[in-house]
């Protein structure tokens, strides 16, 4: 008779390996934000070397987006078959691969194969389920810092790479640009593969903040088709009113960051007479605000009412959309301001959206659930992505595209506050508890 391996608290004197996976997920998702940092130095010089427009490149853009959106849920559920650590070491691999072959690109259609549907795919793969695996799986407490930490990372490598792969631009080429992200994907990829663990229980270990008491149930292995079991998941999930509105905000959430300020403030930038070095600091800028802001999200969000701090969050970020127009007009002051106001809230919304998916579902069903949200968060980004460079295509500048995003997102801090008080789901003890900062309500409802 077979018995699943013994599993121990950590000694009180010996760091907890949950904090390494976190440490090293952390770099993952940092180098995957060396990656989404490209298409925003892009721009200018693939129009200026091939005369492409800027809806044309957008496409490109947009297409990533969509499927780093639409992958995720699949991806989610496949990782429950293969692990963690096969999964990001793949995806790394494809990366490598993909953004290496970018530099020989020669017509529109390679940028929408390689960059819009390799990579797309790739990082699809492996950054939708990284948060919300992680700190389900490896936390028991905690669990609102390690996804504000991880949301963090992306914040991060904006800072890093940006202004350094629009120096490298203006010192070579874009093509050189790209190499360097070629070559940080690669070196992920034994990273992953030494360190990287799918469970506690692989290292003989209990969750983070589990009790010494607590035995952990053998975990059968997941059955079925994992695109099946992604689909019921969705199934499962939108027949609930606040999936859908919580789904909505993030899909409002996803058009007015990646898809609006993270592929066209540098351009947007650089049509007000600043370089694309600077207008790349100005993004790494709202990077530095986005750590704080993600952090400091990730903390309240284990202390408060999610749906207030979403309210509060979609709020500040529409306000500053509606002022950006006029932040170029007002010269440096006025930019310092937006960077401070749109960072601190840049992903913010990760940690409460994150929270209020795993109380609402349970923590088994909370990755392949967030996935399903980032989804519609990744098919507003394309949306936008291509649709603020069709409109600078045919309006000759982005005013009214940012003038539209920030009253959406006024109108998604309306929609979190109509989400209902959500409460846990404790699958372990077979009940019901009251969330963080909500109020228990009648047992069954996300059943």
């Amino acid at each position: 008779m077979s018995s699943s391996p013994a599993v121990s608290p950590a000694s009180p004197t010996r760091l907890h390996y949950a904090w390494v996976i976190v440490a090293i997920t952390f770099l993952v998702l940092i180098a995957a934000a060396g990656v989404r940092s490209v298409p925003s130095v892009l721009i200018v010089p693939l129009e200026a070397e091939f005369g492409w427009s800027r809806a044309t490149i957008s496409l490109g853009v947009s297409i990533n987006l969509l499927l780093y959106g639409l992958l995720g849920p699949f991806a989610a559920a496949l990782m429950e078959r293969i692990g963690m650590r096969r999964m990001m070491a793949a995806a790394f691999l494809i990366l490598a691969l993909s953004i290496t072959a970018t530099t020989q690109i020669t017509q529109p259609w390679h940028m929408w194969l390689l960059w819009g549907g390799m990579v797309g795919l790739a990082t699809g793969a492996m950054t939708s389920w990284i948060s919300a695996a992680v700190a389900n799986r490896w936390f028991v407490t905690r669990r609102g810092l390690v996804v504000g930490m991880l949301t963090a990372a992306g914040a991060m490598g904006q800072l890093i790479f940006l202004p350094l792969l629009a120096s490298v631009v203006e010192a070579i080429d874009w093509r050189a640009a790209v190499l360097v992200v070629a070559v940080l994907t690669a070196v992920m990829i034994p990273l992953v593969a030494l360190f990287v663990r799918n469970f506690p229980s692989d290292v003989g270990l209990l969750p983070y903040g589990a009790s010494p008491d607590d035995t952990p149930k053998p975990r059968p292995a997941p059955a079925g088709n994992p695109f099946t079991v992604a689909l019921a998941t969705l199934r499962m999930a939108a027949a609930h009113r606040d999936f859908r509105l919580l789904t909505l905000t993030f899909f409002i959430c996803g058009a007015s960051t990646n898809g609006l300020i993270g592929t066209h403030l540098v351009p947007m930038s650089h049509d007000h007479g600043l370089s694309e070095v600077t207008g790349a600091s100005l993004l790494a800028g709202i990077g530095v605000f986005n750590i704080a802001g993600t952090m400091g999200s990730g903390w309240l969000s284990d202390r408060y009412d999610n749906r207030r701090l979403l309210f509060a969050y979609y709020g500040l970020r529409g306000l500053s959309l509606l002022f950006l127009p006029f932040a170029f007009d007002a010269g440096v002051s006025g930019l310092a301001l937006f960077a401070v106001f749109c960072g601190l809230d840049w992903v913010a919304t990760v940690p409460p959206t994150v929270r209020l998916a795993g109380d609402m579902f349970g923590a088994a069903r909370a990755g392949t659930v967030f996935a399903w949200m980032l989804s519609a968060h990744q098919v507003g980004a394309a949306m936008a992505a291509y649709g603020a460079g069709a409109m600078r295509t045919g309006l000759g500048d982005y005013q009214a595209t940012f003038f539209v995003a920030g009253g959406m997102c006024l109108f998604a801090a309306v929609v979190a506050l109509r989400l209902g008080h959500i409460e846990r789901h404790d699958e372990d003890a077979g009940q019901r508890v009251p969330a963080p900062g909500g109020a228990i309500q009648a047992a069954g409802r996300y059943a």
